[in-house]
């Protein structure tokens, strides 16, 4: 069994609070984490039919079955359940009292906030990291593999080829859990519209020129953008503020939150076919920022994170800010080291007035280095 990251804030939390809500992607392994680290709780999932009728008809009763250390998966779906549980959580008021569980970030927060505002800590949980694949020895041999397996841990648990498990993940969350958020009349449609997306990483996105593609209007598909955010398929990265000389660029980056789910749809069917195609930098840019997402997730953060671009076109891949501090980091795939990498990174920390230790580029070499514009480091 893989250790997770996010379990030492789990426990830590889990004294704190009656109530403990770890949402992300389908499959990302939120029960397993749950089920490890607390085995002596119940488990009940409310994708089973009974059990879900059960609480939908009797939450009272529910509660009386479960009034305790217990875990409830998929909880979201049933939404009523809710005003109940807080009522109970109030009465009874001890720490660890429900782990809960749900893959569909709208429909779960908007119950949270409707019942169990500051009574539930709320943490996230990707699929594997970089850093919990190597720790556990399987990570994929090569920059290429990472991108094309992507991180489910169902294809390392199991030994799942991607090919074999991303288009089925694909046609399950159009059919099933697209249809819960919202209804979406045409889904052939929609599936053209999240391979649209694909097509779109790491570049700026321009939603009129998206919808005309699609066929819709552009209050649709900010709707369907915001359903693809929701249920961790996709995110934005949003452009920094801080206008150190031009006027700066203020739409947003699109990435996926998993790059194997991204490599599926765009038809890449090989860790060959990555190697040489027009995608590969995105690609591997939207690798690395993933692992920064999911370092803060894991540590029970939110990401602070930004990218920095003119109206010229100087950029700045990505900006973190930490402890009052501002690091960035420019993201390249390719694996011998050019002193143009720092280029654009010495430009813009002469205008922001950063030191050139919080300057970084990422590549995919196997040397670190501190040189006198920053630091290389090997992915």
């Amino acid at each position: 069994m893989i250790t997770r990251d996010l379990s030492n804030k789990l426990i830590d939390l889990f004294k704190k609070y009656s109530v403990i809500t770890v949402t992300g992607p389908r499959q990302s392994g939120k029960s397993t984490l749950l089920r490890v680290t607390f085995p002596d709780y119940k488990y009940v999932s409310l994708e089973d039919p009974d059990i879900r009728l059960f609480a939908e008809k009797d939450p009272k009763g529910f509660l009386l079955t479960y009034p305790d250390k217990t875990i409830i998966d998929e909880v979201q779906r049933v939404p009523q359940l809710f005003s109940y549980l807080q009522t109970h959580i109030d009465r009874e008021n001890r720490p660890g009292m429900y782990l809960l569980a749900g893959s569909h970030n709208f429909l779960l927060m908007e119950s949270i906030n409707q019942s169990l505002a500051g009574r539930t800590a709320i943490l996230r949980l990707l699929p594997f990291s970089h850093t919990e694949m190597k720790n556990a020895n399987i990570l994929p041999k090569n920059v290429d593999e990472e991108i094309f397996y992507g991180s489910y841990p169902r294809l390392y648990d199991k030994g799942i080829e991607p090919n074999d498990f991303y288009p089925y993940y694909i046609q399950t969350y159009v059919e099933r859990d697209v249809r819960l958020i919202q209804n979406i009349g045409d889904l052939s449609k929609f599936v053209r519209f999240i391979k649209l997306c694909a097509g779109r990483i790491g570049q700026l996105l321009n939603i009129s020129s998206l919808a005309n593609e699609c066929g819709v209007t552009t209050t649709t598909l900010s709707s369907w953008l915001s359903v693809l955010e929701a249920s961790y398929i996709c995110y934005l990265l949003k452009p920094d503020y801080n206008n150190f000389a031009k006027r700066l660029v203020k739409t947003p980056k699109l990435y996926f939150y998993d790059t194997g789910l991204a490599c599926s749809l765009l038809d890449i069917t090989s860790a060959n076919q990555v190697s040489t195609h027009f995608l590969r930098g995105g690609l591997f840019e939207n690798l690395v920022i993933n692992e920064f997402i999911k370092n803060s997730y894991n540590t029970g953060n939110q990401p602070n994170l930004t990218f920095w671009r003119d109206n010229t076109g100087n950029e700045i891949d990505l900006l973190k800010y930490s402890d009052s501090k501002v690091y960035a980091y420019e993201i390249k795939s390719g694996s011998t080291f050019s002193s143009d990498y720092f280029k654009g990174i010495t430009k813009w920390a002469k205008l922001s007035g950063t030191p050139t230790e919080q300057c970084n580029v990422i590549y995919t070499g196997e040397h670190n280095m501190t040189t006198s514009n920053g630091n290389l480091i090997s992915w």
